[in-house]
């Protein structure tokens, strides 16, 4: 009889179900657990099988190494203080995440170059009327940088800033006496003077555009040839998308009634004007109206893929007619104004009007513009 259907025999006397492994099976475990800590059960119980011809589960062959006093551990991770001070500036909420207390950590706060720019207009200056500022004013500047930035509500702004209350009756005064305007006029001369032109232009761009309004409440009309319901903006430029006038109206006046009074504002803000480009919806008596009563060259720059343009071909020449050009096309002058449109619409405050007086909607135009200003005389020249 062998040595195995001894064993068995034993097992029987005894009683119970016999054991699938013997003593032999079990040290070749524990060796192959020692030649191969990494490996898994099923691999264990595969090399079993091929190295003693037994075939078993993984369970017997972990409770066989289980009462041999082989298990399977996780090993533990080593902790150093380099990869502590990793972990920390990885993850969790630590004091390097949190803001600073003045509110200046974010990016649409003003810079120390741009604050000096601008900080003469909005400083207390001595002899002034009324008591001195508790508040700084540069933060009440960057709460207002910020509400124009994200667009969000008065009442929103973090804490980090003075009180919204505060913040909103300084903007409001800023706007009542034109500060925003003045810092644009201001900044758009000495970036004219820096690129070498005239700090008065010669040509400016008008063009409008109608954006939606906010159930705030407030003026609004309906543009029936944009498809939009809201307000207007009517805005004048040189002829390097900087903004000279600025108006809002509600979006149901139409371009052509829009325009006196815009380009009245630039005419008597720019004297120097004497060239001024339009589109096709200030053609005809408004074209004319500009003309006789500012003495401007007005000049409508009209689309060739306009289906009512015309242009003039000589028949006799025996040349084919000319074919209007598909897709986009960059119109003189024109693409300057859309473009500022297009910088505009970068703050998400001029998205959308939130404001109920036409006034603050204005105010806020000509401080997106100088912000962008702001940012190029910044930079080292």
């Amino acid at each position: 009889m062998s040595p195995a259907q001894t064993d068995q025999t034993i097992e029987r006397k005894r009683g119970g179900r016999p054991r699938a492994l013997r003593e032999e099976h079990v040290l070749a475990l524990k060796e192959m657990a020692a030649e191969h800590p990494g490996a898994t059960l099923d691999a264990i119980t595969q090399m079993l099988a091929e190295r003693c011809g037994v075939k078993v589960c993984s369970l017997t062959v972990r409770k066989a190494l289980r009462e041999a006093g082989v298990v399977r551990v996780k090993p533990l991770r080593r902790t150093t203080e380099d990869d502590s001070a990793r972990a920390a500036r990885r993850y969790g909420y630590t004091a390097a995440h949190r803001r600073e207390a003045d509110g200046r950590d974010y990016g649409c706060s003003l810079t120390d170059a741009e604050w000096a720019l601008v900080a003469d207009l909005f400083e207390h200056t001595a002899g002034s009327r009324g008591m001195p500022p508790r508040l700084d004013r540069r933060t009440l500047v960057d709460a207002c940088c910020y509400v124009l930035r994200t667009g969000c509500a008065w009442r929103d702004l973090p804490r980090s800033f003075p009180a919204w209350t505060t913040v909103y009756k300084s903007f409001s005064r800023w706007a009542a006496l034109g500060r925003f305007e003045l810092i644009q006029e201001r900044l758009r001369q000495q970036w004219r003077e820096r690129l070498g032109r005239h700090a008065g232009p010669s040509a400016a761009v008008l063009d409008s555009q109608s954006t939606r309004h906010s159930p705030q409440g407030g003026e609004a009309g309906f543009d029936a040839g944009k498809k939009v319901k809201g307000r207007k903006r009517h805005l004048v430029v040189d002829t390097l998308g900087l903004l000279l006038a600025v108006t809002v109206s509600a979006a149901s006046v139409q371009d052509r009634d829009g325009a006196a009074a815009v380009v009245a504002q630039a005419c008597t803000k720019v004297p120097t004007l004497s060239v001024l480009f339009v589109d096709g919806a200030y053609s005809g008596s408004c074209a004319q109206r500009l003309q006789a009563t500012h003495g401007l060259d007005v000049q409508v720059v009209r689309h060739p893929g306009n289906g009512n343009t015309h242009v003039f071909h000589d028949l006799q020449a025996g040349r084919p007619l000319p074919v209007a050009p598909r897709g986009f096309v960059p119109l003189r002058m024109r693409w300057v104004v859309e473009r500022t449109h297009a910088w505009g619409e970068r703050c998400r405050r001029l998205v959308m009007h939130h404001d109920r007086k036409l006034s603050t909607s204005t105010a806020w135009v000509w401080f997106a513009q100088a912000q962008i200003l702001l940012r190029r005389l910044a930079l080292p020249g």
